[in-house]
């Protein structure tokens, strides 16, 4: 099975940690590359500077609260950029705002997940993607 590179976008230390460590637990081979923040997801997505040798990742898990500049700047950037569109954006975040989850789709988000505060529900959510996005679905084949 192919190594499937994940770009976790999220500034929060503890989710990211919970996250990493759902995602490493699983059987299934994966290269996780984080993010804290909106401009530096843009940066290691357009290889800029310290990330030129960055690998393109094949599925992105994003935040919309973010410093620097928010997730929803990010899709909208990440989804009108011919090189990056084809990339499937999974918003996981703590936002249940309806208008959140319409700005996300509206912005071609592939799905939108509001993270569940209990610990076990986390871990479960992010088995539950990695099983889905990465053991069902065919994920395009990235440069």
């Amino acid at each position: 099975m192919k190594e499937v590179h994940i770009l976790l976008v999220d500034d929060n230390e503890g989710d990211i940690l919970l996250t990493v460590e759902a995602l490493n637990e699983a059987r299934i081979i994966n290269k996780i590359s984080v993010a804290r923040d909106g401009v530096e997801a843009l940066r290691f997505l357009n290889k800029a500077a310290e990330y030129r040798d960055a690998e393109t990742p094949d599925l992105i898990l994003l935040d919309i609260n973010l410093p620097k500049m928010d997730g929803m700047e990010v899709l909208a950037l990440i989804k009108k950029d011919q090189d990056l569109r084809r990339i499937p954006v999974i918003m996981l975040t703590t936002s249940s705002s309806e208008r959140d989850i319409l700005a996300s789709y509206d912005n071609h988000a592939n799905c939108y997940i509001t993270k569940p505060v209990d610990l076990d529900r986390f871990m479960s959510v992010v088995r539950t993607i990695e099983d889905f996005w990465i053991s069902i679905v065919k994920l395009p084949t990235t440069a």
